[in-house]
């Protein structure tokens, strides 16, 4: 806390008194403790001093003032060293947290996520009831000293329209979208870290039709999801024991007992994607989920590794993987952009096993239908009104400009119709 000695200690003090007398960090605390100490601050002073408190006790502490408008990641280095990451990039601050400071600050937040972190468990991935989201390593897996990595909640849910209006996909990808949702195909988002995939899966899933329920499954709660019928089901690790720890694949399986209409898995990275599959091959239509990979061809053999993980052999994996998956969404960030880059189409290759072709290529130089785009508008069972072209100055205007995401004038017409009863895809 600045480094002062006296506040240092008064810091304890609060959170000795929080553990006999739960409740919040105000005023009257910090006064009545400033009292008993025999120090008296103005008034001024007092509310300072009680936003610092607040800040350590349940905020981000000494990184609570870094928190603004348009900063999505914070980062902590093992040195100490703070980097800021907003619109602009990755830059660093001149603030710097000491090797205990830093510790303490980690295993309180974990701690605040459910999350246990210490020498027994040396790293956390937590949710925290803010909404920011925690991952931290303790020596000796960072020998230099703690990392702490907090990723930020945007300050608004974006929609479709949003997204569309800030440039991250044309007007044939957005009725490519709505029908992807509208049908009941499913489909992956895939990119690397930080491309926006949770983002679009939250705005597609929001325009599911409010008679659905839809069930997620996060390792990590990070989905927020816009619909009045959602479930979320989320990960437990192992106590100090080594008991009472429920993965991904153990939530999957009770996810299937909970009559969903629609099975979200938040992140596959391990072997619950056999789950995932099978629940995906028995009548759950309209599954989905993220998926990391540097491109859309990659995705056939990211799956292949997951599936090895949850005992299918290649062939395996391609059999379960060509039905009960259809399409691709590829993210990528250039620039501090996030855009829909690709829509590709899963299926199987003359050798059976599993490949990823090209339907729309969405690159800077405009949006143009790969070799599988018309296998793409078949299989979605409705009429694209806009096909895929070069892009135009009204695309370049709106990759540029982001419009308020309440400006009803700038909406979108996505111009799809609808079959009154959808398909899963053609035979």
């Amino acid at each position: 806390m600045n480094g002062a000695p006296e506040e240092a200690s008064l810091l304890e003090r609060v959170r000795a008194d929080l553990v006999r007398h739960p409740g919040a960090v105000d005023v009257a605390r910090v006064s009545r403790l400033l009292r008993e100490a025999g120090q008296v601050v103005g008034a001024g002073a007092m509310l300072d001093l009680t936003a610092r408190l607040r800040d350590h006790v349940e905020g981000l502490g000494p990184l609570q003032p870094l928190v603004a408008e348009g900063v999505t990641d914070l980062l902590v280095n093992g040195d100490g060293t703070v980097w800021v990451e907003d619109s602009t990039g990755l830059r660093r601050d001149a603030l710097r947290l000491r090797p205990q400071e830093a510790r303490e600050l980690a295993v309180r937040l974990a701690t605040a996520g459910g999350r246990r972190l210490d020498d027994a468990v040396p790293w956390a991935d937590a949710h925290l009831p803010s909404g920011i989201r925690l991952h931290a390593v303790l020596p000796p897996l960072s020998p230099a000293g703690t990392v702490i990595s907090l990723r930020l909640p945007g300050g608004q849910r974006l929609d479709l329209d949003a997204l569309q209006r800030r440039g991250a996909f044309p007007g044939a990808a957005r009725q490519v979208l709505d029908a992807l949702v509208a049908t009941r195909v499913p489909f992956l988002v895939t990119g690397g870290t930080g491309t926006g995939k949770s983002t679009l899966l939250a705005a597609l899933l929001a325009t599911v039709p409010h008679r659905e329920r839809i069930v997620v499954v996060e390792d990590v709660l990070e989905l927020e999801v816009d619909h009045p019928h959602v479930v979320h089901l989320q990960s437990r690790h192992a106590n100090s024991e080594g008991a009472g720890g429920v993965d991904l694949t153990v939530l999957v399986r009770q996810s299937l007992r909970m009559r969903p209409d629609r099975i979200v898995l938040g992140e596959c990275r391990g072997g619950e994607i056999r789950e995932l599959l099978q629940a995906l091959n028995t009548g759950h239509e309209g599954g989905c989920g993220t998926v990391h990979a540097n491109r859309a061809r990659d995705v056939p053999a990211r799956l292949e590794a997951l599936g090895a993980l949850g005992g299918l052999d290649r062939a395996a994996l391609a059999a379960q993987a060509a039905s009960a998956l259809a399409v691709v969404l590829h993210l990528d960030r250039e620039g501090g952009v996030r855009r829909l880059r690709e829509v590709a189409l899963l299926e199987r290759d003359p050798q059976g096993l599993l490949a990823a072709r090209t339907a729309l290529d969405l690159g800077a130089d405009g949006q143009r239908p790969g070799p599988a785009w018309e296998e793409l508008r078949g299989r979605l069972g409705v009429p694209l009104t806009e096909a895929p072209g070069p892009a135009t100055a009204a695309d370049a205007r709106t990759a540029s400009v982001a419009a308020p995401a309440d400006d009803a004038s700038a909406q979108v017409p996505v111009g799809v119709a609808v079959p009154a009863r959808h398909g899963r895809r053609a035979a």
